[in-house]
């Protein structure tokens, strides 16, 4: 057995080996410690290797998902290795043959299936990512990323940057993502990944190119791709290396995954890694769901329905009509209370059939999942039914697909189906009295059988005096007595002695057999044999006619979804008074009476007031790119929360909701941004500076003219006049070169005197006033500019030492005076300002010809393909060129 064992270990090196024996998967050696240690379960030995003790530990199976999910969250790969014959087959080839088993399946974090091991509410996304060369430059690559939910079968492309790259990755929020080794041989991308949980490298020929169309095209079973659409080739390749890693870790059981679809290139509102961190659109900065702005707007009431709304959060559209139509769906729900809350209620009640359907068709389904195929498909026939014959437009798509749902499966699923159903389908007892004859005639043989064996257990009871005594059966034992370890003793004394013979020991329990009880387990072991291979037949055929209908049932689950979405979005509205943004091509953004939404729910529950507050970036009078607005205040005084809750606004408009306003009017943003807030990135090396400054490049380089950008306090991190220099500059770039709409909050008050030239720049402060030498915030944002700071409030506020707020007062008083003297004004009335196309560093006419014919040799090499020896000749021919010019 030890050989088979290693034989098999030796075949998958980097996973943790579930080893079937009997009722538990055993681990040994070195993943027998690992697992011991990660699941705090015991360690003990079993025989020797090679003169030394076999560490080994062991899971029931019954509990296998339970550790499963432990392992997987815990970063482990499992490989499970299962018996593939019977071990009384095994008897017959000798009595040291040794049970064939084989590994059915490799348990990765983007393959999971098992509701047991997965979030309900979450998707679970396997990606990858591709790239290929593009051109002969060091940096021209094309990137692709492909992404899969395996456990619904969804199946996407898209292409992406360099640039975009983490932003994208971040977006679908993958728990695996496969990449090339020779990805992982590039420091900047090994560096970006190392921000994900889960990097699979894979061998660089599961990326390459030349097969990439062949294999899709035989795991989809066509002979080309042509009805698939038109994909760039480093889009063929991540798609690809999904359908080869999904085989790879399937064994021969092949999930049914949808047609990869190619995701609209500026269909999705651009928002980077730093951006979704900062404004938390799905989790806070610690990592938890609550407090984030999914969690204060998800109404959801299905666990589809809360997975598309995370995805809609993440996703926000640009496409201005598809943004309005789901407007309109939240509209009519709003406005139709009654049929919203009847649709919300018979929602609730669907299950969640797309993956049950997953489960099915990779035979690891069971009787409950064929049980929630039946109930949501009759669930979404009642609920088309709402609508009536003519559904409003809006929901007339969603509306078809459950019309469409095959009910002669609703009736078959519901005839056979008995009302109790047990987890797994080798428990037997799933299929209704009265679907099969003979099943039912070889139930009633069955079930006399198990009225003999609890006689006897009553028997033994009363010969024994033992009261816990139970009859018990397993595939190993088979029929069997079970005692407690302390009433062991008095089976095996006199006159029980003869009648018992001793068969295992375990923890805590004792099992014996008897010659009665081996005839008698003879005598029935056919009938329950034989109905549980009748209820088997019957679960194969159900689940047959399930999986042909995949493409119906997901676009119904689908349907269930999006129904679930707009209906929480108007639950919302209704209840949170959010109102209908008006969605304009322009590059408008008015917010009249705005209010952050995760902030006011907060605000809600103590029972303290929200204050809203106006937003206005739209183009002045006579001006056609977007405002700047400069926000100056206090520290607590809510310049953040004002500048989040706008950006969240434009968020969740672009996603299809309703807004908390009073009103709203937003031109479609392309790309947002948000540096709000910072902290150190050590695993990078990066301070807080240089992290604001990399977020702040970020910004600069890439917004364009539709772009909303949110920026806090730039340049706090640093020396003051370096600060304020550098935030002077960047309000300039967005002013005169991005030209976008922005909100910009500072401390630097010089920067207030930059709207009397800038003329699409206005100032606004946040209101506050003082009692008794006290500050109090009033959250109220209004035109103009602050006059002080209010530090020294706060930091009493904060309950420092009265000698230390004393002493900053007069420290404060004398650097006041000191300014005074030389104010900073008339600095910035004699600076120009900043250049409106700013001009290239340096003039081409003064460039160093030598210094060009290097660059331009420089240029040709492709430092990934040369070798040492060729790498110090390039090295020398640089030198030679910049000597000789």
């Amino acid at each position: 057995m030890m050989a088979q064992y290693l034989e098999i270990k030796a075949a998958n090196p980097d996973s943790l080996l579930f080893y079937r024996m009997g009722d538990f998967y055993e681990l040994f050696f070195a993943d027998s410690e690992a697992a011991s240690q990660a699941l705090g379960i015991v360690l003990t030995k079993r025989g020797k290797h090679l003169g030394e003790d076999i560490p080994m530990c062991g899971v029931p199976i019954d509990r296998a998902e339970e550790y499963l999910h432990k392992l997987i969250a815990l970063g482990f790969r499992v490989a499970v290795c299962e018996q593939i014959e019977d071990p009384a087959e095994a008897k017959k080839r000798g009595p040291k043959s040794v049970v064939r088993r084989a590994v059915t399946r490799l348990v990765t974090p983007g393959t999971l299936t098992e509701d047991a091991l997965l979030d309900a509410r979450r998707e679970n996304v396997l990606a990858a990512l591709a790239r290929v060369r593009a051109g002969s430059g060091p940096q021209d690559f094309a990137y692709a990323i492909a992404y899969t939910d395996m456990s619904t079968g969804s199946f996407r492309v898209a292409g992406t940057t360099r640039d975009d790259l983490s932003g994208d990755l971040a977006r679908l929020d993958p728990a695996e993502i496969l990449v090339s080794d020779a990805v992982l041989d590039d420091g900047e991308l090994r560096a970006l990944l190392r921000d994900f949980p889960a990097v699979t490298p894979l061998p660089r020929q599961s990326f390459d190119g030349a097969g990439a169309e062949k294999r899709l095209a035989d795991f989809f079973g066509v002979a080309a791709l042509d009805a698939f659409g038109t994909f760039a080739r480093a889009e063929l390749i991540a798609a690809a290396a999904i359908v080869s890693y999904v085989d790879r870790t399937q064994l021969g059981a092949k999930p049914l995954l949808s047609r990869p679809v190619k995701e609209a290139e500026g269909g999705i509102m651009a928002i980077d890694a730093g951006t979704r961190a900062n404004l938390e659109l799905v989790r806070t900065t610690s990592g938890e769901r609550r407090g984030s702005l999914l969690a204060a707007v998800d109404r959801t009431v299905t666990a589809a329905g809360a997975r598309l709304i995370a995805r809609r959060i993440a996703e926000p559209l640009t496409d201005l009509a598809a943004i309005r139509a789901r407007h309109d769906g939240v509209a009519h729900l709003v406005e139709e209370g009654e049929l919203r809350r009847e649709l919300r209620a018979r929602l609730s009640r669907a299950p969640d059939m797309a993956r049950a359907v997953t489960r099915l068709a990779l035979q690891r389904g069971g009787p409950r999942d064929l049980a929630a195929v039946r109930d949501a498909l009759d669930g979404a026939l009642a609920i088309a039914g709402l609508f009536g014959a003519a559904p409003p437009a809006d929901l007339a798509h969603s509306v078809a697909a459950l019309a469409r749902v095959p009910h002669a499966l609703v009736l078959d699923l519901a005839s056979a189906l008995a009302d109790a159903l047990p987890p797994h389908r080798r428990d037997g007892g799933f299929i209704r009295e009265g679907c099969d004859s003979e099943l039912d005639a070889t139930r009633a043989l069955r079930d006399e059988s198990r009225r003999v064996v609890a006689a006897l257990e009553r028997r033994y009871v009363d010969e024994t005096g033992v009261r816990a005594l139970k009859i018990r059966h397993n595939a190993v034992l088979g029929y069997f007595v079970e005692v407690s370890a302390q009433n062991a003793d008095r089976l095996r004394e006199a006159p029980h002695d003869s009648i018992f013979v001793h068969r295992q020991t375990m923890a805590g329990a004792v099992r014996f057999s008897s010659v009665e009880l081996g005839d008698l387990e003879s005598r029935i072991a056919s009938a329950g044999e034989r109905a549980l291979g009748l209820e088997q037949a019957i679960f194969d055929r159900l689940a047959a006619a399930v999986v042909a209908q995949t493409q119906t049932i997901r676009a119904a689950a689908e349907a269930l979804a999006e129904l679930d979405v707009t209906a929480g979005f108007a639950e919302l509205a209704a209840v949170e008074n959010h109102v209908r943004p008006h969605m304009e091509p322009g590059v408008a953004f008015a917010i009249a009476g705005g209010r952050h939404p995760v902030v006011e729910q907060a605000l809600a529950r103590e029972g303290g007031p929200f204050v809203p507050n106006d937003c206005d970036l739209s183009p002045p009078e006579g001006f056609e790119d977007g405002r700047i607005v400069l926000v100056t205040g206090p520290n607590m005084a809510g310049k953040s929360t004002f500048l989040r809750q706008n950006a969240l606004i434009c968020v969740l408009a672009q996603a299809g909701a309703f807004v908390p306003a009073r009103s709203a009017r937003i031109g479609v943003v392309d790309r947002l941004f948000s540096r709000v807030g910072a902290a150190d990135d050590l695993a990078r090396g990066r301070s807080t500076f240089m992290v604001e400054m990399v977020e702040t490049a970020a910004i600069l380089n890439q917004a364009t003219a539709r772009s909303l950008v949110i920026l806090d306090e730039i340049g706090r991190g640093t020396a003051t006049f370096d600060g304020m220099s550098i935030a002077w500059a960047s309000l300039e770039h967005l002013h005169e070169v991005n030209r976008c709409r922005a909100l910009f909050a500072t401390h630097f008050h010089e920067l207030t005197a930059l709207s009397q030239r800038c003329k699409r720049l206005s100032n606004a402060t946040v209101k506050v006033t003082e009692w008794h030498g006290d500050v109090i915030f009033l959250h109220e944002v209004v035109p103009g500019a602050a006059d002080r700071s209010y530090g020294i409030q706060v930091a009493k506020l904060a309950g420092l030492p009265e000698a230390v707020i004393i002493r900053a007062k007069a420290v404060l008083a004398e650097l006041e005076a000191a300014e005074r003297a030389s104010p900073a004004q008339k600095l910035i009335d004699d600076l120009p300002l900043f250049a409106l196309r700013p001009k290239p560093v340096a003039a081409a006419a003064s460039a160093d010809p030598k210094a060009e014919a290097a660059l331009v040799a420089l240029d040709g090499i492709d430092p990934d393909s040369l070798s040492p020896r060729e790498a110090l000749d390039a090295l020398y021919k640089l030198k030679g060129l910049r000597r000789e010019g």
